[in-house]
């Protein structure tokens, strides 16, 4: 989808952190407040929700934190105050409602793995080649678009910005 949107470059705010070459990943974390969200209190996820990209993904200049939609504030349900977003991999890498940004340098556990390793990989790239367990990624319904669907692209039409940060990894397996 194609979502008209306001930020700013994670790259530009890692960089102010000035980060420890021991840093290899970026972990985030949405808040956690079961009181004024109704959804937190059902239990169908372990909150808070955590996401987190390699450190060389984070610095990606195509990687930003989205603070605002279609020339406004960004509101809660798209993800106030910070949403990642990183428009080369599957949609729930993209974490709302960020309230802490950690660097690391261990892979975290995002929120998706834990409850379905199987079906959801750390990286999540876009790779119409391989197919989620229940679903095939190979073509896409563009949103507004009638009832016709269109044949997915490799890191979602990103390639040539993107493929070099996964030069001799198996596509097929880091999904």
């Amino acid at each position: 989808m194609v979502v008209p949107w306001d930020g700013f470059q994670l790259s530009k705010f890692i960089a102010l952190a000035n980060p420890k070459s021991e840093a290899k990943f970026v972990t985030f974390t949405t808040f956690l407040d079961k009181k004024s969200s109704p959804g937190q209190r059902q239990g169908n996820l372990p909150y808070p929700y955590v996401e987190g990209l390699r450190l060389d993904e984070a610095m990606n200049e195509l990687s930003f934190i989205a603070t605002g939609i279609y020339g406004k504030p960004i509101p809660h349900q798209n993800g106030a105050p910070l949403r990642l977003v990183v428009p080369w991999k599957y949609g729930f890498k993209c974490i709302k409602s960020i309230v802490k940004i950690e660097l690391t340098d261990k892979q975290p556990l995002n929120t998706w793995q834990v409850l379905q390793a199987r079906e959801y990989g750390f990286y999540a790239n876009v790779n119409p080649q391989v197919d989620h367990p229940r679903w095939t990624q190979a073509s896409e319904r563009v949103i507004g678009g009638g009832l016709g669907r269109q044949k997915t692209l490799m890191f979602n039409g990103y390639e040539q910005q993107v493929a070099s940060l996964y030069t001799g990894m198996d596509l097929r397996k880091n999904y």
